[in-house]
């Protein structure tokens, strides 16, 4: 699980989450003196207004965060998430119009609305959905939740990179040798490796760099298939060893080569 995957719009879900989660300890409605109920004295509110909404949020959470998308009868973790935050709602602005619901009987004699756990549990239903909702569309909200570390200023030449495996300036390819690779038995130091297939020449001005991407980003093969080969999580440094137009040819921490064809908003090291 990648906590460097989330984003900003996944934090607005998070924290609209505990909120809601605090507001169902809250009166539902208010009335004079003590006894008035909350939303665990209401099975079905406390499960389909607050708990379906807080199931919501961990199922959008679980799926920005695992390295590979899991499905549940063909949906999307994610999607699933984002359904529930808006049944969610949906109870919530029902709830507030009728607070009684089940009490109705033991306090129709009062003149009574809607209370703080049922007006704070709308407020925080409604910010839950629209994060979950908002995210994929609004760009504000897809960058990432904990910034990428940056990158050491550039040693001198011959000089010892500091340790840390993935991060720029760890573990330099030697020239000829793919980035993770290890020598060959019986193979002088840095020899050229023989090419597994027919590369594109890089442009003639390109020097490797490493880079973050924003979000998470598929990593194709360079034989051109369409089925990705890997997954570029944001906080993690790659390696751009080619570029090929606007698309970069990158290198991950366990030596896989694929190529990056969404290259905008990439932070350079």
């Amino acid at each position: 699980m990648n906590i460097r995957s989330l984003t900003r719009g996944d934090g607005v879900v998070i924290g609209a989450a505990v909120l809601l989660f605090i507001a169902s300890f809250l009166d539902t409605f208010d009335k004079s003196g003590n006894g008035a109920p909350n939303a665990w004295d209401n099975l079905g509110l406390v499960m389909s207004m607050y708990i379906g909404g807080i199931a919501g949020a961990v199922l959008i959470v679980l799926a920005r965060a695992l390295p590979q998308p899991l499905r549940f009868v063909g949906l999307d973790l994610g999607q699933i998430g984002v359904g529930l935050t808006v049944f969610s709602v949906w109870t919530a602005f029902w709830s507030t119009i009728d607070p009684l619901g089940p009490f109705t009987d033991e306090f129709q004699s009062l003149d009574v609305g809607a209370g703080s756990g049922l007006i704070l549990g709308l407020i925080a239903a409604l910010v839950l959905a629209a994060g979950a909702v908002a995210t994929p569309l609004v760009p504000a909200l897809q960058a990432a939740l904990v910034p990428a570390p940056k990158p050491p200023a550039p040693q001198p030449y011959g000089a010892q990179p500091p340790g840390g495996y993935g991060y720029p300036g760890a573990g330099a390819p030697q020239p000829g040798q793919p980035y993770g690779a290890q020598p060959q038995p019986g193979q002088p130091f840095g020899q050229q490796q023989p090419p597994a297939a027919a590369q594109q020449p890089p442009a003639p001005d390109f020097s490797p760099f490493w880079f973050a991407v924003p979000v998470p980003r598929p990593l194709f093969a360079e034989d051109g298939s369409t089925a990705p080969i890997a997954e570029l999580a944001p906080g993690t440094w790659y390696l751009a060893v080619e570029q090929r137009g606007v698309a970069l040819v990158a290198q991950t921490q366990d030596g896989r080569r694929g190529v990056l064809q969404d290259t905008s908003g990439i932070q350079r090291g």
